[in-house]
């Protein structure tokens, strides 16, 4: 093969911008200072890259006040704030059953510790219909933490719907959108999201070591780490100001710095775009494949898509969203997830994730576990030849 096919978008994104990678070595070579923490050049020229990055961050999830949107390393760090920040011994939580580990394992610890938990049941295709959250919000409930889209079938999820409920119960609401910034169009002020927790380096096309956490009232959340912010020196208490009360300790500058150029790249093509892109690559996919007995589709698109998956489809539609990310679960008959995986990298050059993508629940409720399934996920600078050139290998391992 003169070249492989990366499919592992879902995990992350590949390629980045060559605008991405020319910023972090613009940082090192003409930056390198520390933001907030001296008066030279350098440190202002760190201090305007995090700044930058900020707004755009700001400007993509419609957030009003850059302030509010905090850095972290990944998405876990920042549903790990959320979560260990707000929920106390007696409080009740209310999950789905489409949820990351990243989310679970931290519910799961803090249920042990005295926190209610309760976890929603999304349908087969993976979506989660709003009426299966709501019945399970009471008097006590503190928190609703919902996917927007599930890293396993790309089902997307009706968060409009779900937040304007939260907001009128008076309950937090938190959004996992590691699987739809830079995907999926996100306002956080429509949705009525209080925090939104986010990969940069998936769908908003940064390097691996960014991601960050909206937050929409900073005095809901108790901060995982106090220290050294740059500012208020002179006393040794945290700050109680945002970004600088969550964000102790040196930032990952570089990272950011990328992933400023990453935004700019992506508001300069559009989400909107990209989602159509994505949407007109999973036809595509869905054509070749449907309808052929070896094989077996997961989440909406395997489910007559955009049909019989319940009103989160049809509502999503409506408002130009889509119901399903670029990725795309799937089997072969006599061929385990591993197994296809690997003929599919080693004799295709067609690069996939295998298993059950730190996900397990979401698999029993899809009916693929303990397997997993193997995962397709494409980004921008996949082509209709690549989605073809990867059907084609399909069929070919099927037919063995």
């Amino acid at each position: 093969m003169n070249r492989h096919c990366y499919f592992d978008n879902a995990a992350t994104s590949w390629p980045k911008p060559r605008e991405v990678i020319k910023a972090m070595e613009e940082y090192f070579s003409r930056g390198g200072g520390n933001p907030g923490r001296s008066g030279h050049g350098k440190a202002i020229g760190a201090a305007r890259d995090v700044l930058r990055a900020r707004e755009l961050l700001a400007e993509i999830f419609g957030v009003r006040d850059p302030s509010h949107v905090l850095f972290t390393k990944n998405a876990t760090e920042a549903l790990n704030l959320a979560l260990f920040g707000c929920l106390r011994p007696g409080d009740h939580a209310v999950a789905t059953s489409m949820e990351h580990n990243s989310v679970m394992r931290p519910l799961n610890l803090l249920a042990s510790r005295g926190v209610e938990l309760t976890v929603a049941a999304a349908l087969p295709s993976g979506v989660v219909p709003p009426e299966a959250v709501f019945k399970e919000v009471n008097a006590n409930t503190r928190l609703v933490a919902v996917t927007h889209a599930s890293n396993v079938t790309g089902a997307v999820n009706d968060v409009g719907r779900i937040g304007a409920f939260c907001r009128s119960r008076g309950v937090l609401f938190l959004v996992d959108a590691a699987q739809t910034a830079g995907v999926v169009p996100i306002d956080v002020e429509r949705d009525n999201v209080d925090l939104l927790a986010f990969s940069g380096h998936k769908g908003l096309l940064g390097p691996q070591g960014t991601g960050g956490l909206y937050v929409r009232d900073g005095d809901v959340l108790e901060p995982l780490m106090r220290g050294g912010t740059g500012s208020l020196s002179d006393r040794e208490i945290q700050p109680d100001f945002l970004p600088d009360r969550f964000e102790s300790g040196t930032l990952n500058v570089i990272g950011i710095a990328g992933l400023g150029a990453g935004l700019a790249w992506l508001l300069k093509r559009g989400v909107d775009a990209i989602m159509e892109h994505d949407r007109g690559l999973l036809e595509l996919f869905v054509e070749q494949v449907r309808g052929d007995e070896r094989f077996t589709l997961y989440g909406p698109a395997g489910r007559e898509r955009f049909q019989k998956t319940g009103t989160t489809d049809t509502h999503a539609l409506s408002e130009g969203r889509g119901a399903q990310t670029g990725v795309l679960s799937l089997n072969l008959a006599g061929q385990s997830p591993s197994r296809a995986g690997e003929l599919l990298d080693r004799e295709f050059g067609v690069q996939t994730r295998i298993g059950l993508h730190c996900a397990p629940r979401a698999h029993k409720t899809i009916g693929s576990f303990p397997d997993g399934t193997v995962r397709f996920s494409w980004g921008p600078f996949v082509r209709e030849r690549d989605v073809l050139r990867a059907c084609r290998a399909l069929r070919e391992i099927a037919g063995r």
